[in-house]
Parts: C-alpha cells; sequence; structure tokens
C-alpha cells in the first residue's frame, strides 16, 4: 500500500529540515544562505507589486515570504504558485535565446517552493520546482520535477545526519561481486579508484579511504540543488537531487537522479534525448546522448555516453567514448573508445588507450558456477570484431586479440602482441611485436591521437600516452628473459605453455624478429630520453652528461595507476601516507599526483639509462662516448625503420587491391580516402624523422663523440 500522509497546506515549503536535525539556533535556511552566493540584496514587494502579481494569476500562502531584487518587474510574473521563502532576482523585459529556444525573461505557469533566483531567469511550465538555488540568465522550460531532498548527496557515497549504513550508495568496479567497490564522489580521478579498488586486501587503507571520502562532504542536511548560470534545461521530465554547474545543456532527459552534473563556461556539459541517470558524477565537458542509462557510475571530464550506451557500477576514464555499448563493473582508464551496440564489457579493469571493437564479450560467458571473475587488461588493450573472452585473464600492454572465441582463461604476459586462436591446428598463436612489424601507423598515429585529443583542462594526473614508457619497457625485459630461453623444434617452430588455461600447445612466432626488436626498442628508448635531456639541460661535454644522469643499480618497478605511470616505490609510499595521517585529504593526495608527475621526466630518464645499460650488458662505468656514438648512430637507423613501417602500413590501404575495388579510378579513390601524399600525419612523421637524425647528429657534434 502507498502511504500518502496529509499535512495543512500552509506547511508547504516550510520545515525542509526536520527539527531534530537542525544545529541549535539555525533555521532550516541556513545552509541555502551559505549556499547563495549571488550577491544580489533582497527586499521585500511593495502593495503595488503584490497587486500586479495577483492580477497577472500568481498565488502565494504568504506574500511576506516572497523576496525580489530592487529591479524586479512584476509583470514578467504570470500563473504561478508560490510556497515558502522564494527570493527572485532582476526581472527585466528582454528574452534570452540559446539554440533557437527564445524565452521571455520571467517566471511563467510554473508551481515553486522555497527557491531562489538569480537575475533575468527564464522559467517557464515547471511543473514542480522546489527547493533549488538557480543562477543567474538560467532558462528552464517544460520540466515536470526539478526538486531537491533534504537528505540529498548529489552522487557522493556519504551519508547523511540519521541515516543507516544499508542506504549508502556503492560502486562496485571491476568485479561482479562487490569485492573491490568503492565509494563514488566528485573530483574522483582514474588513479584514486584504481588504488582504491586494488588494495581491497588492506583494511587499514580501507577505512582511510572510506574516512576521505566522508570527511570531504557535510553530512548536515538541507543542502539545496543548484543550477548554475547560463544553464538551460528543457523539456525533461524528473530531475531530483542533482547539481548542475554553469554552462550546461539539459534537453528531453527522462530521469536524473542523485547526480553532479560539472560544467562551467570553458568545460560544458550535455545531457540529452532519453537518458536516464542516477546516482553518479558527471564530469567537466562530458557529452550524454540518446537513450543513454548510467547508474553508480563516475564520467571523468570530456567523457562521452551515446546513443544507447549503458554504464552501471563503472568508472569511464577521461576523454572516452561509449556509444551502443553495455559496460558494467568495470573500471577504465583514459581514452578508451567502445562502439557498436554488440560490444559488451563487464568486470575488467581497462587501462586506457583501449578500442573495444563490435561484436566483442568481454564477461557474464559465466564458465565457473560463479559471478565472473575480472579481465585485467594493460593499457592499449585491442580485442578484435566477436571476440570473446573468459575470465580471469590477463593482458600486456597493447595486446591486440584477433576475432575469435577462445576457450579458455589468457594470460598474455608479452606486449604488442597478437593473439590468435588457431581452431584448425588446435592451438593459441602469439605474435609478440606484432605491432611494429605490420601495423606501426595505427600504433604511431594512436599515440599523436590520444595526446591531441586530451581536453583536459586541468590535468593533475599526467597521463603517459606513449607506447615506449616504463611499464611497456619492463614488460618487453621481461618478454625478453622468456623467449631467449625457447628452443625450436624439428620444423623451426617455438612451442610453450602457460599462457592459457588449457591443454593445448601455444605456438610463438617470428621469435627470432621479435627477439631484436624488443632489443631495438629499449635502445630507441633510450637514446631518445637522452635527446631530451642533452636539449632541456644544454649538456655541452660527455662527461657533464653523463654526470647529470642519476645512476641506479636496479630498473625500477612501475604501476599504471588510472592512466598516470608512478614507481612502485611511491605508490607503496602514497599508501603508506594515507595509513599515517600525513595525507589527509584527497585533494592532498591529487597534490602528490601533481609532484609525482612533475618528477616524471627526472623518473623516466633514470628508467631509461639503466634500462639502456641493461639491454648493452654493461655498468655506468662501461658506458663510453664510443658506445654512446654507436647507439646513437643505431638508434638513426631504428628510428629510420619506424618511419617506413609507418609508411607502409599506411601505404597497404592504396595498393591492397581488394581495397582498391571498389573505387572505379584512382581519382575518385584519392577523393574518398585522400592522397597518401596529403596525409598529415605522415607529413609530421617524417619531419620527426629528420629533426631526429639532426639532433642525433649535433648531439654527436656537441659532445665530441
Amino acid at each position: 500500500m502507498n502511504i500518502i500522509t496529509k499535512h495543512p497546506v500552509n506547511n508547504l515549503g516550510y520545515g525542509f529540515i526536520n527539527a531534530k536535525y537542525l544545529p541549535k539556533g539555525k533555521n532550516e535556511y541556513h545552509l541555502r544562505n551559505i549556499q547563495n552566493k549571488n550577491g544580489i540584496s533582497y527586499r521585500n514587494l511593495t502593495s503595488t507589486e503584490r497587486e500586479i502579481l495577483i492580477r497577472n494569476g500568481n498565488n502565494s500562502d504568504d506574500w511576506d515570504k516572497i523576496l525580489v531584487s530592487e529591479a524586479f518587474d512584476p509583470g514578467l510574473v504570470k500563473n504561478c504558485k508560490f510556497f515558502g521563502l522564494i527570493r527572485i532576482g532582476k526581472l527585466e523585459p528582454f528574452y534570452l535565446e540559446f539554440h533557437n529556444l527564445r524565452m521571455p525573461v520571467g517566471l511563467y505557469n510554473s508551481t515553486i517552493i522555497s527557491c531562489d533566483f538569480g537575475d533575468n531567469v527564464c522559467i517557464d511550465n515547471a511543473s514542480y520546482l522546489s527547493h533549488y538555488i538557480i543562477g543567474n540568465e538560467v532558462m528552464i522550460a517544460n520540466v515536470n520535477e526539478l526538486a531537491t531532498t533534504d537528505y540529498a548527496k548529489f552522487g557522493n557515497g556519504i551519508l547523511k545526519e540519521g541515516e543507516i549504513e544499508e542506504v549508502r550508495v556503492w560502486m562496485e568496479l571491476c568485479n561482479e561481486n562487490g569485492g573491490r567497490k568503492v565509494l563514488p564522489f566528485n573530483g574522483m580521478l582514474p588513479g584514486d579508484a584504481y588504488l582504491w579498488s586494488k588494495s581491497i586486501d588492506d583494511e587499514g587503507l580501507q577505512k582511510k579511504f572510506i574516512q576521505l571520502t566522508e570527511k570531504e562532504f557535510d553530512k548536515q542536511r538541507g543542502y539545496y540543488g543548484t543550477v548554475g548560470d547560463r544553464t538551460v534545461i528543457k523539456n525533461c521530465k524528473i530531475i531530483k537531487d542533482v547539481r548542475i554547474g554553469s554552462d550546461a545543456y539539459l534537453k528531453g532527459a527522462n530521469k536524473l537522479k542523485n547526480l553532479t552534473i560539472n560544467s562551467d563556461e570553458d568545460r560544458t556539459s550535455q545531457i540529452g534525448e532519453g537518458c536516464e541517470l542516477v546516482n553518479g558524477i558527471v564530469g567537466y565537458g562530458c557529452r550524454i546522448f540518446y537513450g543513454v542509462k548510467a547508474v553508480r557510475f563516475v564520467m571523468a571530464s570530456h567523457s562521452q555516453l551515446k546513443y544507447g550506451a549503458r554504464l552501471i557500477n563503472s568508472y569511464l576514464g577521461n576523454n572516452s567514448t561509449i556509444s551502443c555499448c553495455e559496460v558494467l563493473n568495470s573500471l577504465i582508464f583514459p581514452a578508451h573508445e567502445q562502439h557498436h551496440n554488440n560490444s559488451f564489457l563487464c568486470a575488467s579493469l581497462v587501462m586506457g588507450q583501449s578500442n573495444i571493437a563490435a561484436g566483442a564479450t568481454i564477461g557474464s560467458n559465466h564458465n565457473s558456477r560463479s559471478a565472473d571473475g575480472e579481465i585485467v587488461a594493460g593499457r592499449g588493450f585491442w580485442p578484435g570484431l566477436c571476440v570473446s573472452l573468459k575470465h580471469n585473464s590477463k593482458f600486456a600492454s597493447f595486446t591486440i586479440l584477433s576475432k575469435a572465441d577462445f576457450p579458455a582463461e589468457l594470460n598474455i604476459s608479452i606486449p604488442f602482441s597478437l593473439v590468435s586462436n588457431d581452431a584448425a591446428n588446435d592451438m593459441l598463436v602469439i605474435m609478440p611485436g606484432y605491432w611494429f612489424m605490420y601495423n606501426m601507423y595505427a600504433l604511431s598515429r594512436n599515440t599523436w591521437k590520444y595526446t591531441d585529443r586530451d581536453q583536459r583542462t586541468e590535468k593533475i594526473q599526467a597521463i603517459e600516452y606513449d607506447y615506449l614508457a616504463p611499464d611497456t619497457i619492463n614488460e618487453i625485459f621481461d618478454a625478453i628473459k622468456f623467449l631467449e630461453k625457447l628452443l625450436p623444434d624439428e620444423n623451426g617452430c617455438y612451442y610453450t605453455d602457460g599462457f592459457e588455461n588449457s591443454n593445448r600447445r601455444t605456438q610463438i612466432t617470428k621469435l627470432p624478429e621479435a627477439l631484436k626488436l624488443f632489443n631495438d626498442l629499449i635502445i630507441y628508448y633510450g637514446v631518445s630520453q637522452f635527446l631530451d635531456h642533452v636539449k632541456k639541460n644544454k649538456t655541452n661535454s660527455f662527461e657533464e652528461f653523463k654526470e647529470s644522469i642519476p645512476v641506479k643499480i636496479t630498473r625500477s618497478q612501475w604501476i599504471n595507476v588510472g592512466g598516470q605511470l608512478m614507481k612502485a616505490t611511491d605508490v607503496d609510499k602514497i599508501k603508506q601516507q594515507i595509513k599515517t595521517d600525513k595525507i589527509q585529504s584527497w585533494q592532498q593526495l591529487h597534490t602528490i599526483y601533481k609532484k609525482i608527475g612533475n618528477d616524471y621526466y627526472a623518473d623516466k630518464l633514470e628508467h631509461s639509462y639503466t634500462s639502456l645499460l641493461e639491454i648493452l650488458n654493461i655498468t655506468s662505468k662501461q658506458f663510453t662516448k664510443e658506445i654512446f656514438k654507436n647507439i646513437l648512430n643505431d638508434s638513426i637507423t631504428i628510428k629510420d625503420w619506424m618511419g617506413k613501417s609507418i609508411y607502409e602500413s599506411r601505404e597497404k590501404d592504396y595498393t591492397n587491391p581488394f581495397r582498391k575495388m571498389v573505387y572505379d579510378t584512382k581519382k575518385e579513390m584519392d577523393k574518398v580516402i585522400g592522397k597518401i601524399e596529403d596525409n598529415t600525419f605522415l607529413q609530421q612523421q617524417l619531419g620527426e624523422l629528420d629533426t631526429f637524425k639532426k639532433e642525433v647528429k649535433e648531439i654527436i657534434k656537441k659532445l665530441q663523440l
């Protein structure tokens, strides 16, 4: 039975906060008065203004509770019902226009309960507008309900006074059974979500994460919903317990409940037709359109959900797009792409720069009697068309999976590999270094693309987009160590096991080529860092150059923390500082992210030098001028090969007869896909090659090598 209670009508608009939750000496407006920072000086209505308002079809339970600014025009308020304390800013005889929506300034045809309005707002047909603070030049048209409760949490995983633990909203990342759950909060970065969900075995740290979150927000009841300046809301049904920033655009949404929608004049957020969002945080500059469903979620800044996408119990990193797909219980780092209606991602940690192809089914195959396990995919994860995976599986960075129904769990530890299921011969096939051998164009272009598309204006975490970085170089070293132990059979083939949870053989193809490639990549990585270092520090001699690089005995271990690479020792230090209260807020932690990011150049240089010494099998003392000159010259050869591979992998699109067959003439093909010689990215790569060669020659001369 629905429990409907009766109250005196003259109580409507009052008693927003239960008396038992009011601080001593405070009234129900004490938080509202703190929140309202528009600076408007309000006054009581004059008798003339009151008469005009009544004549225009307005009514109020108490006209003395209607306060207005000095420049208030009562003729611009018509057919409204007011309850409780109402404060109205300047109303002038103008109309506002946004995307062909033209509305006269004023309040029309609305029921308004205990709200504040800034200057020159346009409110028409707001059927139920309750306990909101509306900014300047806001446009609201045709909204069924725009209301706030006294216990509104605006998407944050906190409790208000008097609430029980069972009502707290958790976000169950990476695992369907909630074993890695975290509390969502406004401002949550990918690194926060990773550290929290990954350290689930540290109970002391888990308690501290909860404390950090609860300290971030006031437990008091009675905060009003807010709509920032110049925000436009039209044709929406239910908006409840939502805090909306400035310059946002909401049109045709079905239901928005318990949310923070971050938006400002430089990073506008938009939510479109048919969307239903509940219990979440929308970051700055986000786009959410056309039938999207999102529940218990965080969208980091400049991410997008489109065309019926579903995001449930998941964190979506910055500059990511999910379109038409379904994502559940996943933690996704920045620069993720997932399109096509039948792509599915569940119970996964995807470490960014990833692309989920059409038909990919990553989760809910239930190969056990319990919920799905977990998928852990390093950055650059690229499952091909119609890939089906078993939980649990783990993938090194830049793993590409060919179209296949993989029959068993996988543990692919070799980076930059193509993984195939050879059903005819009943074996798993791994080609290490595939990207460099056959698709160098895509690998290099993606690095450029991710950097170019990083729209963050506040880059708290320094996200690494280069495919050669401490994490991938360490994986390459591990791969070399493993591959060097393999011996060919009588047919020259390499077989091994441990990559798949089955009795099938795993074949490693192109092994000699991969070993040489991986050695070359480590050398190129080291030289690239050296070139940057010499340029930035204006080193004038080889001895000065060597002295400027710190020497470590062993190569440092690194962790991808939300897209930001950190030394494992730094991550351990962060955790310890949180547990010992040296880090007492999320803001302090974010400041440490920035500091680690500022130190990244030096840490990466140190790592590259240690890596170079290890691959050359020498000590720092043995690193002589002659060796330096040799690897500089070797790096030119490697860079030449890279440039050639980039060009050739793109050239295939112009020479492959099956690509060309849909065009009757070359001119037609050039018009459709453009001439290869006009490809700006290829031109850029050629320019970088020339610059690289020039810089190497200058260093050889400058350091007298």
